[in-house]
This record gives C-alpha cells, sequence and structure tokens, in this order.
C-alpha cells in the first residue's frame, strides 16, 4: 500500500518506505527493527481524489501485520486487522512477541474467543492490548470477553481507552 499513498499524493515518499512481508526495516534507527508478518484480511484504500471530488477505491496491498523490535529487545506484534491462520503459532515461535496488539471485535477480525485462542496457544505474550472492537455495530466483541475466554492465562491484559497510557 505504501506505493499506492506515494502515487496518489497522500504521503511524501519519505514517510512511506517500501518492503514487503517478512521484510525488515529500521526507519527510526539501526536499533529498531520492523518486520511485516502475513495478516489474514482484505485490504483496500477508499480515497477521495481532490482534482474530482468522488471517493475512489484503490488496491490497498497485502494484508499485514508488524512485530516492532525495540532497542532492548522488547517486541511488539501489532497484529493488523486479521483473522486466525496457522503460521500465528510460527510468528509466536520465531518472533516470541512480549506484547501482542490483537483484534478482538469479530466480524472482520478475530472474535474474543478465537483472539484468546491465538493468545494463549499460538503466540504466548507477557502482555495484550485487544483493539478493533465497539467501533462500529458489527465490532460486538469486548475486552471482558476476551479476558474470560482467556481463562487462567499468564498473559496481562491491558484493557486501555483512546489517551489512556500504559508502560512496560
Amino acid at each position: 500500500m505504501n506505493q499506492a499513498v506515494v502515487t496518489l499524493g497522500i504521503l511524501p515518499v519519505e514517510l512511506a518506505p517500501r518492503f514487503g512481508k517478512s521484510g525488515t526495516i529500521t526507519p527510526l534507527g539501526p536499533n529498531i527493527k520492523i518486520t511485516a508478518t502475513h495478516a489474514e484480511h482484505s485490504s483496500e484504500l477508499l480515497w477521495k481524489n481532490p482534482a474530482t471530488g468522488k471517493d475512489e477505491t484503490h488496491v490497498g496491498g497485502e494484508p499485514v501485520g508488524f512485530i516492532i523490535e525495540l532497542e532492548n529487545g522488547f517486541k511488539i506484534y501489532h497484529m493488523g486487522d486479521t483473522g486466525i491462520f496457522g503460521d500465528m503459532k510460527l510468528i509466536g515461535e520465531y518472533y516470541k512477541p512480549d506484547l501482542i496488539m490483537i483484534p478482538i471485535g469479530g466480524h472482520f477480525v478475530l472474535s474474543p474467543k478465537d483472539a484468546a485462542y491465538v493468545t494463549r496457544e499460538f503466540l504466548k505474550p507477557k502482555f495484550a492490548i485487544p483493539f478493533h472492537y465497539a467501533t462500529i455495530p458489527q465490532l460486538k466483541g469486548t475486552p471482558e470477553e476476551y479476558m474470560q475466554a482467556l481463562g487462567s492465562s499468564s498473559t496481562k491484559v491491558f484493557p486501555i481507552k483512546p489517551g489512556e497510557k500504559v508502560e512496560f
């Protein structure tokens, strides 16, 4: 999608580095690494053309998640919009994320039950921040349902609200 947003003039090239799934970039310096991973979702870009004033739909590229490794080795897996897929187990085993940012709303993304399964059985992180819920009527999953479905998992869940901060 980076090339599309540059071509359409939405972002300048320096703010949209190109890379693909399994590629790793270091846009914030050599000690912070960002790796693109597979995600299971659709992807399109809705853009209002300033010349015509009309909405246009463009191919959004492949859906992805991101592994972000900070300077101290702490790893964040931002899963993006995704459903469950088997390679999540490989991502958990290979990258060993400390924190996952996981969609839980259902309908378009993981349901709380599916998200709990992925957390407990595939990723096994220390921490989780649920997201992608309660923004539109179809995204009915809640952090409470996710935490209940996790059961006795050792993962600490932070159901933060917009503007709240969490330190690790």
